[in-house]
């Protein structure tokens, strides 16, 4: 089999059933399947998404197991020689999935692929690339020097500012709305690092997969809507809570105390004020 594609879905049933039926259209002439991984299931929903795409694998979890879990859950019964993993809340052309795997078929070198995403009112999504986090991009990110100066490769180092959205780029951060990459490599790694439960896990899996000697590529020649946001409120305590222990995570894996002090330091300062920040801003008391 040729591609697998894992969907984790929580509580999005409509985003789901529109992104299933993109994705199959875009799975025309290639040996494939869908398994969708359900968190949190309603059975009502999730049997209606059954009875309308009888060819889709459905896991059901009753608990929300995260979104690493699930998809190492999908992960472990699919037999695709690569595998993508996609978010409900998204739409892909007929043609996006071909370029995809035509482009890791023809680039050996490469791990994994991301695409460009654009929101519903067509507007470019900065996290389709991103570099790796630093103290210093995370500076610039947190002082607002990146958003004054959106093209620089210095200020705006984290979305890759510099970078034209539509074109073809290696990159270090592929988004987890969009990941595609080899079965052998998820192997190696063994799936998505659990202790990730929302958020940050496509900066670990990217960094992993580096370090394994690939490189990541963005590819601006292909386009997805990202409905994004459409299972999570982004003002809400839940959010607030997963989004910066996730960031706090990834500098304690990443930046050992014992020769990185310093660093270490810089970026959990760093989110501690952000996190502070966007309770202010949202009113999280």
């Amino acid at each position: 089999m040729l591609l697998s594609v894992i969907i984790v879905n929580y509580r999005v049933y409509p985003y789901l059933a529109d992104c299933i039926q993109s994705v199959q259209q875009a799975l025309s002439g290639i040996e494939s399947e869908v398994i969708v991984v359900d968190n949190e299931a309603e059975h009502t929903a999730i049997q209606a998404v059954q009875t309308r795409f009888p060819d889709v694998m459905v896991i059901v979890n009753l608990t929300n197991n995260g979104y690493s879990r699930a998809n190492n859950q999908g992960l472990a019964v699919c037999k695709g020689e690569f595998v993508l993993f996609l978010n409900p809340d998204t739409l892909v052309p007929p043609d996006a999935l071909r370029q995809c795997v035509d482009y890791l078929r023809a680039n050996v070198h490469v791990g994994g692929v991301g695409v460009r995403m654009v929101n519903q009112a067509g507007t470019f999504l900065p996290e389709s690339k991103r570099a790796f986090p630093t103290p210093l991009t995370a500076f610039f990110k947190l002082s607002g020097l990146s958003a004054l100066f959106p093209r620089s490769a210095v200020f705006n180092r984290y979305a890759m500012g510099n970078l034209d959205d539509r074109d073809n780029h290696r990159v270090d951060v592929l988004a987890g709305a969009f990941f595609m990459t080899r079965k052998t490599i998820l192997d190696r790694l063994k799936g998505f690092d659990e202790r990730f439960f929302m958020y940050g896990e496509d900066v670990d899996l990217s960094r992993r997969i580096v370090e394994l000697g690939y490189e990541n590529h963005y590819l601006g020649s292909v386009t997805i809507l990202h409905y994004k946001g459409a299972s999570t409120d982004r003002q809400s305590r839940l959010y607030n809570h997963y989004f910066y222990d996730s960031m706090k995570l990834f500098v304690e894996k990443y930046y050992p105390e014992s020769n990185q002090w310093a660093s270490r330091l810089l970026l959990n300062c760093g989110i501690y004020l952000a996190k502070k920040g966007a309770r202010i801003k949202n009113r999280l008391f």
